[in-house]
């Protein structure tokens, strides 16, 4: 027989906590003649039992009934579901926690909350101390916090040398110009990149040109390429349609998100592929002060083609581009933001092949080289999707008039 001290310190529960067992009925003491309880052998050992029910993830009163009653089979699977999914959960926050420790990949984490919270997560990121370029590029190329230096670094050698990040065409902005009948004034080119749709821009319009970009190396790549056209305008023959020049071109390094330009500054702005950056609604909104009265928008986007892609294709753009939508979305997100469609149609097959092409002799010449980060894997998925699913979507440009 034993005291309820010595029971207590058997089973390591508080007197209390005893009491209370005894008062459910789950154990029974015997009162001595001095008035104290004692509980026997079979009490002790039904405490344990009660103990090792409750490791199994049993409530107090899900131990009780098996005590007193048969097993209810039933009860024991609903119990093992919420366990499996509270193990589930409480692997996620670890694996959240390691991640945020720099142990293991916060792509995961990243991609899903970009999706729910962009805004929320820019700024998040940026209070870890990532500049806004770093955080925007975090956004969407790397998706990563604790590998992005290695995946950008490794990102621009794949780049080094190639003109395009993405798809485009003289053939097409010069479709685009001939939409917008004003060909003189102010242009804005935000995202200009290394600027081969800047030069085109250039030749074909009287536009004093601004090229924007958040990146000094694509800006420097720019003015070479500048430089490159002039030497070869003036020992060519021919008359150029109209030559480039460092004067009527002026290059700004800043972010789309906080540029430096005054209200109704640009007659147009022309934007191909950028906007998707900082999201295509918030673009339409944050730039519409920048242009003129009765001014011009051109911008493209990447679109679903198709009401009904393959489930491969269609969870691919789930991963890396989670606001895509169809055609019909974005005009319709275009006028609610109160600009008017003048023109909308889908880049042409040379647009892709002026970046496909280049990019897929790269990707081939780089297969023997070791990457540490995920940046070559990620653009080897990309172009065996664009191989495979290309056409059932596609970049679309949208030339578009501000509303009064």
């Amino acid at each position: 027989m034993y005291k309820i001290s010595e029971l207590a310190q058997k089973v390591n529960l508080s007197r209390t906590t005893l009491l209370y067992y005894e008062k459910l009925g789950l154990i029974s003491s015997k009162r001595q003649a001095n008035g104290y309880r004692s509980y026997s052998e079979f009490d002790l050992q039904r405490v344990k039992l009660l103990q090792q029910l409750q490791a199994g993830g049993l409530s107090l009163k899900e131990c009780q009934a098996c005590l007193e009653a048969k097993i209810n089979r039933e009860q024991l699977l609903q119990r093992l579901q919420t366990l499996d999914e509270d193990i589930a959960q409480k692997q996620k926050s670890r694996e959240l926690l390691s991640s945020m420790l720099g142990m293991s990949s916060m792509r995961d984490w990243h991609q899903a909350t970009d999706k729910h919270a962009p805004s929320a997560h820019l700024d998040w990121l940026m209070t870890q101390g990532f500049s806004e370029k770093q955080a925007l590029r975090l956004k969407w190329l790397s998706k990563d916090m604790n590998n992005h230096e290695q995946y950008m670094r490794e990102f621009e050698f794949i780049f080094d040398g190639l003109d395009r990040l993405g798809p485009s065409s003289t053939g097409d902005a010069i479709k685009a110009l001939s939409s917008i009948p004003v060909k003189t004034g102010e242009l804005l080119e935000i995202g200009c990149g290394k600027g081969v749709t800047t030069i085109a821009l250039a030749k074909h319009t009287q536009f004093a040109i601004t090229g924007l970009d958040n990146d000094e190396y694509n800006l420097s790549c720019l003015k070479e390429h500048l430089g490159q056209q002039l030497s070869l305008n003036k020992s060519s023959s021919l008359e150029p349609a109209r030559p480039p020049s460092l004067q009527q071109i002026e290059l700004i390094c800043a972010s789309m998100t906080d540029m430096p330009f005054s209200d109704q500054q640009f007659d147009v702005i022309w934007s191909e592929g950028s906007a998707y950056i900082m999201g295509v609604k918030q673009a339409l909104e944050s730039w519409k002060p920048f242009i003129k009265q009765d001014g011009y928008l051109v911008v493209s986007d990447l679109v679903w083609l198709t009401d009904s892609p393959d489930d491969e294709v269609q969870q691919f753009w789930l991963d890396a581009y989670p606001d895509m939508a169809s055609v019909a979305s974005r005009q319709q997100m275009i006028e609610d933001a109160g600009y008017q469609v003048v023109d909308s149609y889908t880049l042409s097959q040379a647009s892709w092949d002026n970046y496909l092409q280049p990019l897929q002799q790269k990707v081939a010449q780089l297969e023997d080289h070791v990457f540490v980060s995920l940046a070559f894997a990620d653009l080897q998925k990309e172009l065996t999707i664009h191989r495979q699913y290309l056409g059932q979507y596609g970049y679309q440009m949208f030339v578009l008039k501000l509303r009064n």
